[in-house]
C-alpha cells in the first residue's frame, strides 16, 4: 500500500494546485471532474527536503518499484484537482505531466497495464509510480503491496483515454514477450546493483540554453559538401512480416520510438513492417538490437528495396 512518503503527495496538492492556477489560460477540471481538456506541467516542488521539476518527457522509460494507495484517499483532491477513486485505474508520478498516460508492467508476470497519471507522488527512493487499488489489482499486484516493474510513456488512442477517464481499464494489453522481459529484468538488476547517488533522487532539469556570446560572432569554415546517401544504400530494419494489414499498422505505431516505420506488401499478401532508413550501420545495428530486445527476434537488416 502507498507508504507514509508517498502520503507526503497530499501535503503538497494545495501548492500545485495553486501553482496550475495561477499559470492562467484554459480551465482546470473541478473536484471529482475528469477531463484532460487541459495538460498541466507545473513548476519545481519540494517534499521531504528533495526537490523534483516536472516536465514533458515524451520518452519517459524507466525501471523500479511500484506501490499503490486506495480507500483511505478516497475523495481527496488529487494534484490536477480531480475527486481520487482507489478503484479507477489510474496513478501517481513524480514529474509527469498531469494527466499523462504510461504504460506499467509486472517484472515478475509480463503483466502490461495502461493507467492515467493523475496525480503525485511516491516520495520513497527506488519507488517510480504509485498506483490506484484499482490498477494494482489490474496488474496483479494488490497482494504484494510492492511490486518491480517498467513504467514507459505513451500515447494511447481515444477509446483507451475514454475508458480510463470514466475509471475502467484499457483494452487488454499483450503481456510483454520472454525476451523483453528478460531485458527489463537485467535492466532493473543493474539499476540496483549499486546504491544511487543521492543527485539520482532529483529529476534533472531540462537544459538552460548558453547565454549569447557578447563578442561579434566569427562565421566558421564552410565544411566540405558531404555526399547524400543513395536512397539505394540505406539500411532498413525488417522486424515482422505480417499476415494482417492492421497488426502490421499498429506494429509500426509501437516502433515509433525506434525509427520512422512503414508497411509494405507483398505479392504473398504478407504485410512487411519496417523502421528506418538509417544512414549508417551503426544506427541500423542499434535499431535492430532494440526491435530484438522487445521480442523480435527474427529482425534482420535489409536494403533498400527490400527483399
Amino acid at each position: 500500500m502507498r507508504s507514509p512518503a508517498s502520503a507526503a503527495g497530499a501535503l503538497v496538492t494545495c501548492a500545485l494546485l495553486l501553482a496550475s492556477c495561477a499559470g492562467g489560460g484554459g480551465r482546470m477540471a473541478g473536484p471529482g471532474r475528469l477531463s484532460d481538456d487541459r495538460v498541466r506541467i507545473g513548476p519545481p516542488y519540494t517534499v521531504g527536503g528533495r526537490t523534483y521539476v516536472p516536465f514533458d518527457d515524451r520518452h519517459y522509460d524507466e525501471v523500479g518499484y511500484a506501490s499503490w494507495y486506495g480507500g483511505a484517499h478516497r475523495g481527496l483532491a488529487t494534484a490536477n484537482g480531480e475527486r481520487f477513486d482507489p478503484d479507477g485505474i489510474s496513478a501517481a508520478h513524480r514529474t509527469l505531466p498531469l494527466p499523462s498516460y504510461v504504460e506499467v508492467t509486472a517484472l515478475d508476470t509480463g503483466r502490461t497495464i495502461i493507467v492515467r497519471v493523475n496525480d503525485r507522488g511516491p516520495f520513497r527512493p527506488g519507488r517510480i509510480i504509485d498506483l490506484s487499488q484499482g490498477a494494482a489489482r489490474l496488474l496483479g499486484i494488490e497482494r504484494i503491496g510492492q511490486a518491480r516493474v517498467r513504467v514507459r510513456r505513451i500515447e494511447p488512442g481515444a477509446a483507451d483515454r475514454a475508458a480510463l477517464l470514466r475509471g475502467r481499464p484499457a483494452a487488454a494489453r499483450a503481456d510483454a514477450p520472454r525476451p523483453l522481459l528478460a531485458a527489463l529484468n537485467a535492466r532493473f538488476a543493474a539499476a540496483t546493483r549499486a546504491p544511487a547517488p543521492e543527485s539520482a533522487a532529483f529529476v534533472p532539469t531540462p537544459p538552460v540554453p548558453a547565454a549569447p556570446n557578447p563578442l561579434p560572432s566569427v562565421p566558421p569554415p564552410l565544411a566540405p559538401a558531404v555526399p547524400a546517401v543513395a536512397a539505394r544504400d540505406a539500411s532498413y530494419v525488417q522486424v515482422a512480416a505480417l499476415s494482417d494489414r492492421g497488426r502490421a499498422e499498429r506494429l509500426v505505431t509501437a516502433l515509433g520510438d525506434i525509427g520512422t516505420g512503414e508497411v509494405l506488401s507483398t505479392d504473398g499478401g504478407l504485410f512487411r513492417v519496417r523502421i528506418g532508413p538509417f544512414a549508417d550501420d551503426g544506427s541500423a545495428a542499434s535499431a535492430l538490437a532494440q526491435a530484438r530486445a522487445r521480442g523480435y527476434q527474427d529482425a534482420r537488416i535489409v536494403r533498400d528495396p527490400a527483399r
